[in-house]
């Protein structure tokens, strides 16, 4: 039985599978028998019909007996990435999390992975009748209003919308610090560009609860550096279950040498958040866009390394720091952007590419892997992210205002 997932799909009174909640996504699903089903990857193309990625599945079983193993074959896998194809980003390095609560999560440990086909099969022995099972902890748009509401009464909080998606959500920009800003360093940080990537949302809140605490380290951070956070850079991408492109098939974190607020008003709007805040007479001494990839972790420096090498002292702190105080696990040494990620093709800058090409930002990118990480010794957890965030911003300001510590 073939059936392209909706709302749900019944087994004839077993195990059914749905995805009609934020964040769902599944591709086909297929019965094989009552307890062994074949469910796609759905992913996602760019506006030119290029590039898939099938970076995220996000599901939900009903009506599972715990007498009772289930398999699930995770397939279609295969894509591109920057015009390369790929084998896929679910492998066996990427085992996913399940949830008997929908808020508290841990990896699968039993699943094997077939590279030919290329196939991830899962093995459930159900502890209750329902559960979640996602290739990620999940963060939604729901996850962070809850996020929201506990901070917005915060003194050295403040929010601002800078724009609308091009599916009408709010962008916000937050700012933390303790005014006033005058004459402070400023340190603006970017999460979820790709909406696959989770554990940039589960490290931003860390790095917010961070800042917002009140310990002596908390109110240091507040007090000597302005923080601007654009907590959920694709709130649509997020809601529908998406991957890496807004509702027009645009690469949020590859168009930024494009101005169009019709198709890309996520990126219009916060590049002009940014040009608002140097307008307005301040300064950007550092921006952070941080992402997720399977099992590469390296950070990348602003492209003027091939220039007068004014930022290069900077992003050797940053990536000093970092290393030394973080967990922060390097697969590579510091590296520095090139202008674009494909020569000759508009469309093509990241976000610290676009804006230094612009304005002369030391921007950073930083990617976590979501596979094995040696410094902790397992696959990171929720609570990990949330203890980078933390140690996140304490490594940045090290490096922007180093006389405080």
């Amino acid at each position: 039985m073939r059936h392209l997932l909706l709302l749900a799909v019944p087994l004839l009174h077993a195990a059914t599978i749905h995805t009609d909640f934020e964040g769902g996504a599944l591709g086909r699903v297929e019965k094989i028998s009552a307890s062994h089903f074949r469910l796609a990857v759905k992913g996602e193309s760019d506006q030119d019909h290029r590039n898939r990625q099938a970076d995220w599945y996000y599901f939900r079983v009903d009506k599972a007996s715990p007498s009772s193993p289930l398999t699930f074959d995770m397939v279609d896998l295969p894509g591109e990435y920057n015009y390369e194809p790929n084998r896929g980003a679910v492998t066996k390095d990427t085992p996913p999390v399940i949830s008997y609560d929908g808020v508290h999560w841990e990896h699968v440990t039993a699943f094997e992975y077939d590279p030919q086909e290329p196939r991830l099969t899962l093995h459930i022995q159900p502890l209750k009748s329902r559960f979640w099972i996602a290739h990620c902890p999940p963060y939604t748009n729901q996850t962070l209003a809850r996020l929201r509401n506990e901070i917005r009464l915060n003194k050295d909080f403040e929010e601002r919308v800078i724009g609308k998606t091009a599916g009408g959500r709010d962008l916000f920009l937050w700012t933390i610090t303790h005014a006033p800003a005058e004459g402070k360093p400023t340190i603006w940080l970017m999460f979820r560009q790709h909406s696959w990537e989770t554990g940039s949302s589960w490290t931003g809140e860390g790095a917010i609860r961070t800042l917002l605490g009140t310990s002596p380290e908390s109110i240091r951070l507040r007090d000597r550096i302005v923080w601007k956070i654009v907590p959920l850079c694709d709130p649509d991408g997020v809601a529908r279950g998406g991957v890496r492109f807004n509702v027009n098939g645009f690469d949020l974190n590859r168009n930024w040498d494009v101005v169009d607020p019709v198709k890309m008003p996520e990126i219009t709007a916060q590049r002009n958040a940014v040009k608002q805040w140097l307008d307005a007479g301040h300064h950007v001494d550092l921006l952070l866009s941080l992402h997720n990839t399977e099992t590469a972790e390296y950070l990348e420096g602003p492209p003027d390394n091939g220039g007068d090498g004014k930022f290069v002292p900077l992003a050797n702190r940053v990536f000093d720091a970092l290393s030394q105080h973080t967990t922060f696990a390097p697969t590579r040494p510091l590296t520095f952007a090139s202008p674009t990620t494909t020569s000759g093709k508009k469309g093509r800058m990241t976000v610290i590419q676009g804006l230094y090409a612009d304005l002369g930002i030391p921007g950073f990118l930083m990617e976590q892997r979501i596979s094995l990480n040696p410094k902790l010794g397992h696959i990171p957890e929720i609570a990990d992210r949330m203890k980078f965030g933390g140690e996140l911003v304490g490594a940045l300001a090290g490096a922007v205002a180093h006389p405080m510590h």
